[in-house]
């Protein structure tokens, strides 16, 4: 154990297959109050949505929270690589809502995306038109933009950086805390007490060989993702969002191992704001102040 906190995700009140167009299938699970305002919860890559616990827990008792992993993580089985790309993560998303509308209900949801998942909310033409039952605003963490004021070469660089680093990391482990050991002092070192090991618990499986533990999403898939990126990032327009939209960064003065942070407050059509002193990983380090701009959002739109 890195600290003595432990998480503890509780088990959800329903779990609701998806299946998509090529037959994978992507586990929603329900938590929280179903009277309260829907948020459906997503996360970056390489990760699981568990791991941000710390964050999505603050929402059970007045929301009603939808969380699912992207495909080929967290409670997901791994698919075949070839279809681990970005239009099939994009399209997988927009099932995902359509899904929870037809199962649970059409009602106003907000979506709550970090990296990886805000991303593809962006490239996506079918979320956010504002309709009962689609998403009538998003609220982003971190999404991985391409920085005008950065240059193309730098933001290929950052990007390749990215995969080299997810295509060389250590797969598989002996014990769990073997991994946490390893990332809290190399990822997570400003992150709540117990994270590491919540991180652990959450994008580790036991091998298949019933040799020790390996990574829930393989690195090459994560790594494939991270090369994809720098392409798409591209197309992102924030100039012509669907619906209400709050972007919420790392500390734009801070380095990062992965994709950049990024400041836009130099484009007046995004309603932005950063955390001081906090990574990509700003969910895991500062949730409460991380929840405290999603509310206030809310309320600024009359969605609260």
């Amino acid at each position: 154990m890195t600290s003595g906190a432990v998480w503890r995700v509780p088990e959800p009140s329903s779990v609701h297959d998806v299946r998509h167009d090529d037959g994978s299938v992507t586990r929603v699970r329900r938590h929280g109050n179903p009277r309260g305002l829907r948020v459906l919860v997503g996360h970056g890559n390489g990760l699981a949505v568990d791991l941000y616990y710390p964050f999505w827990s603050r929402f059970l008792e007045d929301f009603d929270v939808l969380v699912y992993d992207l495909r080929n993580h967290g409670w997901n089985a791994v698919g075949p690589r070839g279809g681990h790309n970005i239009p099939n993560l994009i399209r997988d998303q927009e099932q995902v809502v359509e899904a929870v509308a037809a199962r649970y209900g059409r009602t106003r949801t907000i979506g709550v995306f970090h990296s990886l998942s805000a991303l593809t909310a962006l490239l996506s033409s079918a979320l956010g038109t504002g309709r009962t039952g689609d998403l009538s605003a998003w609220v982003l963490y971190d999404p991985p933009l391409y920085r005008p004021r950065m240059g193309e070469a730098e933001f290929d660089k950052s990007a390749d950086r990215s995969a080299e680093i997810a295509r060389r990391r250590t797969d598989r482990f002996h014990q769990a805390a073997e991994f946490s050991e390893l990332v809290h002092h190399l990822l997570l070192t400003r992150a709540v007490p117990g994270a590491a090991d919540l991180m652990a618990s959450t994008v580790l499986r036991e091998s298949a060989d019933g040799e020790g533990l390996e990574l829930r999403c393989p690195r090459e898939y994560e790594a494939q993702i991270f090369a994809y990126s720098r392409t798409y990032a591209f197309l992102v327009d924030l100039g012509n969002l669907p619906c209400p939209t709050k972007v919420i960064g790392s500390d734009p003065m801070m380095s990062f191992a992965y994709m950049p942070t990024f400041n836009l407050s130099h484009i007046n059509t995004v309603d932005y704001d950063f955390i001081p002193d906090a990574t990509h990983f700003l969910q895991i380090e500062h949730p409460e102040e991380c929840v405290e701009l999603l509310l206030g959002f809310l309320e600024d739109e009359g969605l609260l």
